[in-house]
């Protein structure tokens, strides 16, 4: 386990709903996607993500997902990822996504 955190640094996270709206391989790498998320009022976002072994393109795209919005911009491979898509992990990736419809944009709490 990590180490205790403050509340007061949990909430700095902007975790929102996101949805894919696009996704697309980044060539020359087996483990990289690019994808383009609405973020509802926050707008387009575009994210670079290490699920190319679990997801295709088209898996993705009308996916609704968890989104860190305030992590660094970050380089990856050329690409300007603005964030991060949330994950639960051990032998796979599996995206966290809400159990009910909720728009784009609306913040996790």
């Amino acid at each position: 386990m990590k180490p205790s955190i403050s509340y007061e640094d949990f909430s700095k996270l902007d975790l929102r709903i996101a949805k894919v709206i696009a996704a697309e391989p980044i060539e020359s790498t087996d483990k990289l996607l690019k994808l383009t998320l609405d973020v509802g009022e926050l707008g387009e976002r575009t994210v670079v993500s290490g699920i190319k072994e679990w997801y295709t393109p088209a898996e993705l795209v009308d996916k609704t997902v968890v989104y860190l919005a305030n992590l660094e911009t970050k380089m990856l491979r050329g690409v300007a990822s603005q964030g991060m898509i949330i994950a639960a992990a051990d032998q796979e990736a599996v995206l966290l996504q809400p159990a009910k419809p909720v728009k784009p944009g609306e913040m996790v709490r």
